[in-house]
């Protein structure tokens, strides 16, 4: 995107080593999910770290093609609102 101002790209190394700094905590159906995958061939990596540093669900790094499983915790309840995404969640996204 090189038209495009990022406010916080002074902040890129700041914000990565935050990012990785919290070893991944794999849910129950993200276990299930990646269980299912399994079930019908679909062989993956599970939390596989990326070399920019994300940790994705499942991934197949040699197709390039990843799964991500956003259950309740990746997203914030306001107010009986819509449930809006957390922010790393959104950072990933």
């Amino acid at each position: 995107f090189p038209d495009h101002n990022f406010p916080l790209a002074h902040m890129h190394s700041e914000l990565l080593t935050a990012f990785k700094s919290q070893e991944p905590r794999p849910s129950q159906l993200q276990h299930n999910v990646a269980a299912a995958l399994n079930r019908i061939g679909w062989n993956h990596s599970f939390e596989y770290e990326t070399p920019e540093g994300f940790s994705l669900d499942m991934a197949q790094p040699e197709t390039k093609c990843a799964i991500e499983v956003d259950g309740p915790s990746h997203y914030l309840k306001c107010n009986g609102r819509r449930p809006t995404e957390n922010g790393r969640t959104k950072f990933k996204s």
